[in-house]
């Protein structure tokens, strides 16, 4: 019965196939990306596209269209209340600047909240055509394959994904990296949290440290790593509108993560 499950599987099954169709979509935008109109947000590396506006749109029509009464809270649009207890947390293309520039990491990120808490993750990643998917108490997988993080990882059997950006003051970014390289650690990124976030789960990385992230950026890849077996932490509030530091891996690499972070500021708010 559904009230035995941990998740809605009406709600995941529309998630799969709207990330998908989003995924499409992205990927014609991605391959005459020289036509995009590009706009700047709040800095340099903070874009947006006619590409992240029609795909958001695509993924609120379908939810509306399905769930009606439910909240979407996405990038470009913010947040649409709702009457449920549901609440869509989207954003349609992770990686806005790899997109722009001809890099394959750039995904769709779509995760649904529900009353005990984030219940779906779904991430695609059409160039490199992978699909990451997590249920809450279902597992993840990557195309169909189920995701097992090794739980002897340690800072060192894999490289740390790092997320700052150009909101990160320069002394905390350079403090941090030093930290990681003076522990032998190696710094990894690729302009995609919620990808970076993926690699966690499917132990390419051996953890993922960002100064600060939006709910958007992260909600699909901490289910992603938490049903993988992994450890996440998101210090973002519960209304999901507030920016927050995010450690992800073993608990082990969580710890570590936590103390080269320590004394260092998050990304302003």
């Amino acid at each position: 019965m559904q009230s035995q499950l941990s998740h809605d599987p009406d709600r995941f099954t529309l998630a799969v196939e709207v990330a998908q169709r989003a995924g499409e979509r992205a990927l014609a935008f991605f391959e005459r990306r020289d036509a995009l109109v590009i706009e700047r947000k709040s800095s340099v590396q903070d874009l947006v596209s006619q590409a992240d506006r029609e795909v958001e749109s695509l993924i609120r029509a379908a939810i509306a269209t399905t769930f009606p009464d439910d909240a979407v809270l996405g990038e470009e649009e913010g947040l649409r209340t709702g009457r449920s207890n549901y609440t869509w947390v989207v954003d349609p293309i992770d990686g806005t600047s790899p997109f722009l520039n001809g890099q394959p990491n750039w995904c769709v990120s779509i995760a649904v909240r529900g009353p005990r808490g984030i219940e779906t993750g779904v991430i695609a990643a059409p160039v490199l055509r992978e699909t990451y998917l997590a249920a809450r108490g279902a597992g993840a997988t990557l195309n169909g394959r189920r995701l097992q993080i090794d739980p002897a990882t340690s800072l060192t059997s894999a490289n740390i994904g790092y997320g700052a950006t150009s909101r990160t003051a320069a002394v905390d970014a350079a403090a941090f990296v030093e930290r990681l390289y003076r522990e032998s650690g190696i710094l990894f990124r690729n302009g995609s949290g919620a990808l970076m976030l993926a690699y966690v789960a499917a132990g390419r990385l051996a953890g993922y440290y960002d100064p600060g992230l939006s709910a958007w950026d992260c909600y699909a890849g901490l289910l992603l790593v938490e049903e993988a077996g992994g450890v996440a932490e998101f210090d973002g509030s519960d209304d999901m509108l507030t920016r927050g530091a995010l450690r992800a891996g073993t608990r082990a690499v969580v710890e570590d993560l936590r103390r080269l972070s320590a004394g260092l500021g998050d990304a302003p708010r």
